[in-house]
């Protein structure tokens, strides 16, 4: 069996799970979300745990058994505490700002690029060199804070660009330095 797959889900007070058919629908403190499963999983409630269950051991069968299970598992940490990824602004006269509900970046263009936020993400601007991009549905949030990031993503050379806060970026040596030093 699939090692995260035959994990129980631990269901936290305060949220319920719901299965017709197919479709898994989670509610807790924070929201609702629903997503559609193939159908051939089966779902099964017992003591308080969520148990995702496969029919054979097709290498189909083992792929879906892992994911279905981190999905739903990814579903109920959504609606308990939810998700968020933080971006930072490396760059001279770079910013960030909110602007009639979508952002406002100014990151080395001619014209600041706008962007608007996805259905159901939150994003903010705690400083103008910090962005926080929260949700429950830790796709969109990925996904939202991918777009940001790909405005402006970081360069090699100096480090210029968007980033996510724990993103190390390996900065090199232009040729003009190695002639410099004499290395070659």
């Amino acid at each position: 069996m699939s090692r995260i797959g035959k994990k129980p889900i631990d269901i936290p007070q305060g949220v319920e799970i719901t299965v017709n058919g197919s479709e898994v629908t989670v509610k807790g403190p924070k929201g609702t979300l629903t997503q559609s499963f193939s159908t051939r999983m089966s779902f099964e409630q017992e003591n308080g745990q969520f148990l995702v269950k496969r029919p054979d051991d097709s290498i189909t069968s083992k792929m879906l058994h892992g994911t279905t299970r981190a999905l739903i598992n990814n579903m109920v940490k959504g609606v308990v505490s939810g998700f968020e990824k933080t971006l930072v602004i490396n760059g001279v006269g770079y910013e960030a700002s909110m602007s009639n509900g979508e952002l406002k970046l100014k990151v080395g263009y001619a014209n600041p690029i706008m962007v608007k936020p996805i259905e159901g993400v939150e994003v903010s601007v705690p400083d103008p060199l910090t962005i926080v991009v929260k949700g429950i549905d830790a796709q969109k949030v990925g996904q939202q804070a991918a777009v940001i990031r790909a405005c402006k993503k970081p360069e090699p050379y100096h480090g210029k660009g968007i980033r996510y806060k724990d993103e190390v970026v390996v900065l090199r040596v232009s040729k003009s330095k190695k002639k410099e030093s004499g290395a070659k």
